[in-house]
């Protein structure tokens, strides 16, 4: 049996609740990103494309986070976004609270045009 890849080690080590919530933003993220590469880049589940970093998640004691969050996107979704935990370049969700699937796809789509566009 093949060792388990490092993000589904990470996803183990999280209560049930985390883990269910992250493995959704996984599956949301790579239904957007078919081509991007997993790894895990600072301690978290990362999605790379083309060697850079796309999109990041990790699970805290108290919530989740999505990184990162640019200010286009913040303004762009400011609306879909209230109520929503933030740091300047995360949000913060939880089992309880999570993020649409609608929510994620355009925040990763808006990252992919960031980076597209010459962003970090």
């Amino acid at each position: 049996m093949p060792d388990p890849s490092p993000i589904d080690t990470y996803l183990a080590k999280l209560p049930p609740a985390q883990r269910a919530l992250l493995e959704q933003v996984r599956g949301v993220i790579a239904r957007v990103l078919p081509d991007a590469v997993e790894t895990i880049s600072y301690g978290m589940p990362t999605f790379k494309l083309h060697g850079r970093g796309v999109m990041s998640y990790a699970a805290w004691k108290a919530h989740c986070s999505l990184y990162p969050l640019t200010d286009t996107f913040l303004k762009e979704h400011e609306e879909a976004l209230k109520g929503y935990g933030r740091t300047k370049g995360s949000v913060h969700f939880t089992p309880e609270h999570p993020l649409p699937d609608v929510v994620l796809e355009n925040l990763v789509r808006a990252r992919v045009a960031d980076l597209e566009g010459g962003g970090q």
